[in-house]
């Protein structure tokens, strides 16, 4: 380009921007948003969910009659009383429809949500369907530590498509 046409269109460009101020610039630093407590809820299910449940564990778990499991500390007794129905759940928990991902989100949280309000006894619905979440429960459950015991619903509480749990809250007595 020449020099004459380069002052030419300068001096245009200054008569046209004659009289214009220059906008100031906003130094306003905006802060993160605050994170939504439902995404913190979520995000710490998810990690139960994943530091607790493995899907390549194998628990001792019975092959015939009714699905049941206690830890080495429970007393057989107490199975025994989940069997007759002794213990009445406080928290229900219906997996119906559910894929594996979110039956374990789902588990993790009722867990969590029986220790945070006390509460001794839960059932899971698992339903019958194809049978992964009644094969992957009752693995999943013998790994949490909070679980004390299982054993297979009774009829009143959906017989061989639930599971009655015990779980472990610390040194409180079971309140009836």
């Amino acid at each position: 380009m020449n020099k004459k046409t380069d002052k030419d269109e300068l001096a245009l460009f200054a008569e046209l921007t004659k009289g214009m101020k220059p906008l100031e610039q906003n130094k306003r630093h905006f802060k993160s948003a605050p994170k939504d407590r439902k995404v913190i809820e979520e995000k710490e299910q998810q990690l139960h969910a994943d530091s607790f449940f493995s899907d390549t564990y194998q628990p001792l778990l019975p092959e015939n009659g009714p699905m049941k499991w206690a830890r080495d500390d429970v007393d057989s007794f107490e199975v025994k009383r989940l069997r007759r129905g002794d213990y009445a759940p406080d928290l229900l928990l219906d997996l119906h429809g559910m894929r594996q991902s979110e039956a374990k989100l789902e588990l993790a949280a009722l867990i969590q949500a029986c220790v945070k309000q006390q509460s001794h006894c839960c059932c899971i619905m698992h339903g019958h369907g194809t049978g992964i979440l009644k094969q992957n429960i009752p693995m999943w459950l013998a790994q949490h530590p909070h679980v004390k015991a299982f054993h297979q619903a009774t009829k009143e509480w959906g017989g061989d498509a639930a599971l009655l749990v015990l779980i472990d809250i610390g040194d409180l007595p079971y309140r009836r």
